[in-house]
């Protein structure tokens, strides 16, 4: 009888953790989505923020890629500045990261 309680609550426990973590995934995916639409904003202050956001992601190809698309449309010398900033960076992390694998 204990065991099969024991049994009970450690399956609603996992079961429970499951789905916290899917709706985290799906939060996650969301705010990345989110953030990417709002780099190309009329609104500099949220294109501001996307960057801020995109360069504390870890590094990949699809963000290298798309912050060289916002620096050919943006035209605001600062947030280009600082976009070039966040690229610089995301391309070193990638060349690391690539030296390592290699």
């Amino acid at each position: 009888m204990e065991n099969k309680r024991i049994l009970r609550t450690t399956a609603f426990t996992l079961l429970a953790v499951g789905a916290l973590a899917a709706l985290g995934v799906l939060l996650v995916r969301d705010q990345i989505s989110r953030s990417k639409r709002d780099l190309f904003s009329p609104h500099p202050l949220r294109r501001l923020a996307a960057l801020e956001y995109l360069g504390s992601v870890a590094a990949s190809v699809d963000t290298v890629l798309l912050l060289r698309d916002f620096l050919a449309w943006e035209p605001r010398p600062l947030l280009r500045k600082r976009a070039q900033g966040v690229l610089l960076r995301l391309e070193g992390e990638l060349a690391t990261r690539e030296s390592e694998v290699a």
